[in-house]
């Protein structure tokens, strides 16, 4: 496939090698953004049904997108921590439980369990990368799966780790949380959309995604999946939206004690937002055009020189199984020093993100091989051995 960044609102001006920063918007996307607008000057024609038609189908595309067999496993969000937050409350915790975190995750998958430990005297235990680089990837794995013991509770987090792109293997993960009757939680903002996930596959209990990074939406709106370990939970709000027969707008003063079903009570309220949800529909039926694997295979393409020619400068990425492509950490070797590539990288308009000890690249299908090789020719020219 060629590079799509026609169909991206994109400046020429910039290298743009951070997609796990924010993703740039599609035309198609701004222009459903503007007619949404609009539309609210209008509201004799906003109707009742309209609260809940463009609701459904976007739970409808996200569940294609991630290989879910019921639409009605989805909720819509406003961020991680509020998905995260459902999945939290709802998770049955005792004293002496383990709440297995992994080191450095992004900070909307952690506050939360460490207030729920605090409050059902559970343990928040941390698996940190190994040192040195070798076999990295191949030991924070094996690390993940050895401190899964019959005192896990819940395990959450990332499919791919937001400031290196350490892949993780969810698949075993899930078969060891199995034996020991332990929870599952991914945080899938930075891969859903960009790297093929299947809950047929995974299974796992909640699945929650930021809609403005890989599933190309607008912020503040964003995708879960609940597995029926919590579809009798708790919401974290009560809206009136998420009760039954909420949609008859006759009797919404009938009070309902019970929910709509599965996961419909964990939706944020106003859901039906009618400027976000048409435009996050929108992204993700690209992203269903596209399909996760040829994106992948593209950025696999783009890259694949980039990353041999950091590798002969010195620098570290993971080896491909334990990465994806659409998201790279480099580090760098103690010949290239981080400042003044820093300010290359800027006067030259290449943008990426630093994220801990990592030079984060995450291209998309608007990047091309010239993108890549601009970046690659900076790191050159502030590697001492090649200049």
């Amino acid at each position: 496939m060629q590079h799509q960044k026609q169909l991206f609102d994109l400046s020429d001006e910039a290298v743009y090698l951070n997609c796990a920063y924010m993703s740039p918007q599609l035309k198609s996307v701004s222009e459903v953004g503007v007619q949404s607008v609009l539309r609210k000057g209008k509201p004799h024609a906003i109707l009742p049904e309209h609260f809940f038609d463009q609701r459904q189908l976007l739970k409808q595309r996200f569940a294609e997108l991630i290989d879910a067999a019921d639409y009605e496993y989805t909720a819509i969000i406003p961020s991680v921590s509020y998905g995260i937050a459902n999945a939290a409350k709802n998770t049955p915790l005792q004293k002496g439980d383990e709440i297995l975190l992994v080191e450095e995750q992004f900070p909307s998958n952690y506050y939360v369990w460490q207030e729920v430990a605090q409050q059902n005297g559970a343990t928040i235990k941390l698996i940190s990368p190994p040192s040195g680089f070798e076999k990295r990837g191949q030991r924070w794995n094996e690390a993940i799966l050895d401190a899964i013991t019959k005192k896990t509770a819940v395990i959450a987090m990332a499919h791919v780790h937001w400031a290196d792109g350490t892949k993780f293997d969810l698949k075993a993960i899930r078969e060891k949380t199995k034996i020991v009757n332990a929870l599952l939680v991914i945080d899938g903002t930075q891969s859903i959309g960009a790297l093929p996930f299947s809950v047929k596959e995974i299974q796992p209990d909640a699945l929650v995604c930021g809609g403005y990074k890989w599933l190309l939406g607008p912020y503040s709106i964003g995708m879960a999946y609940y597995g029926e370990a919590y579809h009798q939970g708790e919401p974290i709000e009560h809206n009136w939206m998420n009760r039954y027969n909420s949609e008859d707008f006759n009797n919404l003063t009938q009070y309902e004690d019970r929910y709509q079903p599965k996961a419909a009570r964990f939706s944020v309220g106003e859901s039906s937002n009618f400027v976000l949800t048409p435009m996050l529909i929108r992204a993700i039926e690209q992203l269903i055009e596209w399909q996760p694997t040829t994106i992948q295979q593209y950025c696999q393409q783009i890259t694949k020189d980039a990353v041999q020619n950091l590798k002969e400068l010195g620098c570290f990425i993971e080896e491909e199984a334990y990465r994806g492509h659409h998201l790279l950490g480099v580090y760098l070797p103690d010949h290239i020093a981080i400042d003044p590539l820093k300010a290359t990288l800027k006067e030259h308009h290449i943008v990426v993100s630093y994220r801990g000890n990592a030079i984060r690249i995450s291209p998309h299908m608007y990047n091309t091989i010239e993108d890549l090789n601009l970046l690659t020719t900076q790191f050159t020219k502030h590697s001492k051995i090649h200049s």
